[in-house]
């Protein structure tokens, strides 16, 4: 693929890395053998080939090291998922900071209904890479559920805060 403009390597690697390729080796980049990546790796050989790049596509199997193959895709679900859960973190203090400070407002619960909102998407992009059920997405599930507990019991702060005249509508 021609290294100028960037672009051209960017575009391919966003598109490999949305579908939840990992690198092999420089180059070389796997995907599970199903119809979704099949039809991912076909539009990216055919988008190298238009800039005049060296694209193949090879249906392989694994002899003997399977489970390595699948560790592999794990590591990389697992990475995604590692981030996932610091977010949740963030969600978690964010909520109690805005606690300590009484910061019991509809604007205030609206911004961490649109921040839960990013995480579950988020989550959902991840789970559609996840073909064998990485090790960590079972504590990011419960996790989330722990965001939507704690999204709920600020929810209902805020809304006993308005009920007594303490809270901002803005």
């Amino acid at each position: 693929m021609p290294s100028e403009p960037s672009r051209y390597r960017a575009s391919v690697w966003r598109k490999l890395r949305a579908a939840g390729a990992v690198y092999l080796q420089n180059g070389v980049a796997a995907l599970p053998d199903d119809p979704g990546g099949e039809r991912t790796m076909r539009g990216v050989v055919r988008e190298i080939r238009e800039v005049e790049g060296t694209a193949r596509l090879f249906r392989g199997s694994s002899v003997g090291d399977r489970g390595g193959l699948e560790k592999t895709f794990d590591e990389a679900r697992d990475a995604e998922y590692a981030e996932v859960l610091g977010r949740c973190r963030d969600f978690h203090a964010e909520l109690d900071k805005e606690r300590g400070a009484s910061n019991l407002t509809f604007a205030e619960l609206e911004e961490n209904e649109e921040d839960l909102a990013k995480l579950e998407a988020w989550v959902g992009k991840i789970r559609t890479r996840d073909c064998f059920g990485a090790p960590l997405s079972g504590e990011v599930e419960r996790e989330l559920v722990a965001c939507r507990e704690d999204l709920q019991a600020f929810a209902a702060s805020v809304y006993e805060a308005a009920d007594h005249g303490s809270a901002g509508s803005s």
